[in-house]
């Protein structure tokens, strides 16, 4: 019998995109399949790899080498949708990294249930993206991408609680404060399958967000930690840069992040 740790890792080294989504999206359903049997797969262990299995294209460039987006333009419109692809695919690796890689912290089953459910959402995400470049004549490679989006997982390998901070409750908790503007910019555009796509995206990460708060208190309270207080260490040491306004204040709340967890970080520059 398989293993959750097993299907992560296999997640986890396949390199092409599609490929690597369908994998994520099979290996969910057989997942819920045996929860939903009754007879739930083992966690298991595994030996995930430090960095996640990557097709040859996008060439990944550094941060400042990335060409500007325009997006009032076709080809800018293109390069925003060819960005949030690199995104919701580096979120699948993120997901099921987290199932293979901390199998050793004792956690609830809805852990696995939630992040499960989560790599299964964002690869429906990828393919959804991808599915508009190629409407729009493009594809996911066709331009260079962010090379430093895995270091967030790098940096909290080892550290679970630090991971559901910077991770969902960071990274993704900034995906609720752009996507309604990329919304608009492809509305403006009679884009409608670019809309629907990221309709879908903005609905589904805030649960992906919530996911992070939630056990992010849960091992608060497992070891007596303020989880603003903890919060805020935990950024401070392991996001390299700051947490910049605008905010979606309404959407992060609904996901359980208060203003008070991240305004402070506004002021600070944090990990270098």
């Amino acid at each position: 019998m398989r293993t959750l740790a097993q299907m992560a890792v296999e997640v986890l080294t396949t390199s092409d995109g599609r490929e690597k989504t369908r994998i994520a999206r099979a290996n969910a359903a057989e997942w819920f399949a045996a929860r939903e049997a009754g007879a739930p797969l083992p966690l298991g262990r595994a030996a995930p790899p430090l960095r996640p299995a990557r097709p040859d294209r996008p060439e990944l460039l550094s941060p400042r080498d990335v060409p500007r987006r325009r997006p009032g333009s076709e080809k800018g419109r293109e390069a925003l949708l060819h960005a949030v692809a690199h995104i919701e695919l580096n979120a699948v690796d993120l997901h099921w990294d987290i199932l293979a890689r901390f199998t050793d912290v004792p956690m609830p089953m809805g852990f696995y249930d939630d992040w499960v459910k989560s790599g299964d959402e964002e690869a429906k995400h990828f393919n959804l993206v991808c599915d508009c470049l190629e409407e729009m004549g493009s594809f996911y490679g066709a331009m260079p991408a962010h090379a430093g989006m895995w270091r967030a997982a790098e940096d909290t390998a080892e550290d679970l609680m630090g991971r559901l901070a910077v991770v969902p409750m960071v990274l993704e908790a900034r995906g609720l404060d752009v996507t309604p503007g990329m919304i608009e910019i492809f509305r403006k555009a009679g884009a409608d399958s670019a809309v629907a796509a990221l309709t879908t995206i903005y609905a589904e990460e805030v649960a992906h967000v919530a996911y992070g708060s939630k056990w992010f208190h849960f091992l608060c309270g497992r070891h007596e930690k303020d989880p603003k207080e903890a919060f805020h260490e935990l950024v401070r040491r392991y996001f390299h840069g700051q947490l910049k306004p605008p905010f979606n204040e309404e959407k992060r709340a609904e996901a359980g992040l208060p203003p008070d967890f991240y305004w402070p970080l506004t002021e600070e520059t944090t990990g270098a």
